[in-house]
């Protein structure tokens, strides 16, 4: 598996930060009679590939190599070899070579995982069923594509048309030299004297036209720009930018779909017998080994749909067939959350098991129906426990299967004292965070005196400050009786017989009581960061052992907790906090 260090998380943040640095400290010419200030769009077309090659990086590695290549030849080409000599710059060439060689460490391990896929698979080959060899990926990636592709040739039309618009008036209107009188940097605007009329104009840098300077003016009627900067088309630019990046990558990815279809029909498969079942939430395929009759540890996933004989992935006919289609009513059903958990139903699998695959199967939709069903891969192999050596717990949650409460309990132990699950590190450290947009917030919002951006104070700190205090502090204490619950308020009291469930839902731990009124522990951390890098998210295996306390009651603690052992509601002296740091800023200010 991976090493660690080449986890994408680490190549995209160095990337980012490096980026950042060079947009901030990197030099900006200034704009100028002579070299006015238009649409740049080598800068932007280089600015496109940078952003897609840090989305690349995560599910495109190769392109990803490329990309970066580009963006360093990119800025070799305008400011010359000697620009990695700034800092900033260097540290982006520093990143981009950390970021290239987990991607090509990367690429080997898929490589070795491949073959190691092929050797397990055996030397028994079969050829793709007739349905999936008609089957067809990518076609909502491609619609998606040409509809974002177009919004972005439409804003370059419209950049263009201001450029242009420009042109013409510039054609009739006055040209004068006149000099800069006043700037007001605040509000970005330049008071030019010229030809003994003084003209406001509005300026994207005040900063480059100080007092005194002489500056160059297109004058129509009472309209007035500077020559250095004749139009602003950056709106334009900016919705070229996002629809290009998210137009390319909806291209990328379908073609890279097709493409693995392609491979999967080019010849006869390696066949393995495997269990399959769908998860119950979102629509996955988990795959198990033949063996594994209790469904205890999937093996990989992938979003799978019916092949048909008209093939298609996302083509409108096939939603318009016969009323009882199982596809329509495994979605609908998974939509709705209801009914029993999907069965572990016995399948032949198509295809080499390894990360990024494509895969088909067949599988029967019901044990009593003699009917199979070929179904293929919608997305690309994944594998069902994290692909990072991370040398931490393997990452669940609620996108993973949930673990039997048998797998659970085995690792508790009857114990007489209570038992105490607090905040950890990620929470903690999300807690944190939080805690410094709060401060920051304060700040930003009283500098200026009363104002509207109060009103924005007050919406989003009784949201803050719970947050805060519960990502920091919150604890569950159980003991003979039931639970202790601290939250950002208050310690609340659940009895046993009043739980009904307990589950880890979107970054939160609910209790489900019998009265319908579940108590909330939320922010607990980022589970979806703590996955990223390999790690069980501490909040889901605390859950999981609430439930397995819940469920197998002699292994609940014999003893009472006390007081001490129940914690300390930090809400309210975290609002006193927060009024006294308001209280500070005022008065320095």
């Amino acid at each position: 598996m991976p090493a660690r260090w080449a986890h994408p998380l680490f190549a995209v943040l160095a990337l980012a930060v490096s980026v950042a640095w060079e947009v901030a400290a990197g030099p900006v010419p200034a704009c100028t009679s002579a070299e006015p200030c238009g649409s740049d769009w080598t800068g932007l077309a280089v600015a496109v590939v940078l952003v897609l090659s840090l989305y690349w990086v995560w599910r495109q590695p190769r392109l990803a190599i490329g990309g970066l290549a580009f963006t360093v030849l990119a800025l070799a080409v305008e400011d010359g070899v000697t620009a990695f000599a700034r800092p900033s710059a260097l540290a982006y060439l520093l990143a981009t070579g950390f970021a290239v060689t987990g991607l090509v460490h990367r690429l080997a391990v898929a490589g070795r995982q491949r073959a190691l896929a092929l050797e397990a698979a055996g030397s028994a080959t079969q050829p793709l069923p007739d349905a999936a060899r008609n089957f067809r990926r990518g076609r909502m990636s491609f619609v998606l594509a040409v509809l974002f592709l177009a919004v972005a040739g439409f804003g370059v039309h419209q950049a263009l048309g201001v450029a242009d618009a420009y042109e013409k008036r510039a054609a009739t209107a006055s040209h004068l030299s006149g000099e800069v009188t006043a700037v007001d940097e605040d509000d970005g605007l330049l008071t030019v004297t010229a030809e003994g009329r003084a003209h406001r104009i509005e300026t994207a840098f005040p900063e480059d036209f100080p007092v005194d300077t002489r500056v160059d003016l297109v004058v129509d009627g009472d309209q007035a720009v500077l020559v250095a900067e004749p139009y602003d088309a950056f709106g334009w630019e900016l919705l070229v930018l996002a629809c290009s990046v998210t137009g390319l990558a909806f291209l990328v990815n379908g073609v890279a779909g097709r493409l693995g279809a392609r491979r999967l029909r080019s010849g006869p498969l390696p066949v393995l017998h495997v269990l399959v079942r769908e998860g119950e939430e979102d629509g996955r395929t988990w795959v198990y080994a033949a063996d594994d009759t209790g469904g205890r540890r999937p093996v990989l996933w992938f979003h799978s749909l019916y092949a048909d004989d008209d093939g298609g992935e996302e083509d409108d006919d096939d939603f318009e067939t016969e009323d009882d289609n199982p596809g329509l009513e495994r979605l609908a059903a998974t939509l709705r959350a209801d009914g029993p958990a999907p069965p572990l139903r016995e399948a032949v699998l198509y295809g080499a098991p390894y990360t990024g695959a494509e895969v088909a199967f067949v599988a029967r939709d019901d044990e009593n129906d003699p009917e199979v069903a070929v179904e293929c891969s919608v997305t690309s192999v994944k594998p069902a426990v994290p692909q990072w050596n991370t040398g931490g717990a393997q990452a669940r949650g609620r996108k993973h299967p949930r673990r039997p409460v048998e797998e659970i309990a085995a690792g508790l132990t009857p114990s007489a004292e209570p038992r105490v699950w607090r905040a950890h590190g990620f929470s903690r450290g999300l807690g944190a965070g939080l805690l410094v947009v709060q401060g920051g917030g304060v700040w930003a919002a009283l500098e200026d005196g009363p104002s509207w951006h109060w009103l924005m104070l007050a919406v989003t700190l009784p949201w803050l400050v719970p947050s805060v205090a519960t990502a920091t502090t919150w604890r569950i204490t159980a003991d003979r009786d039931g639970l202790w619950v601290l939250t950002a308020w208050r310690v609340r009291r659940v009895p046993w017989e009043a739980v009904l469930s307990v589950t880890h839902r979107d970054d939160g731990i609910d209790i489900g009581r019998a009265e319908d009124d579940a108590v909330r522990v939320s922010p607990t951390g980022w589970a979806w960061l703590e996955r990223r890098l390999g790690r069980e998210p501490g909040a889901q295996r605390v859950a999981d052992e609430l439930r397995a306390l819940l469920l197998r009651p002699d292994l609940r603690p014999a003893g009472e907790a006390l007081t001490d052992r129940q914690g300390m509601p930090v809400g309210p002296p975290l609002v006193a906090l927060t009024v006294l740091w308001g209280a500070a800023v005022l008065l320095l200010l």
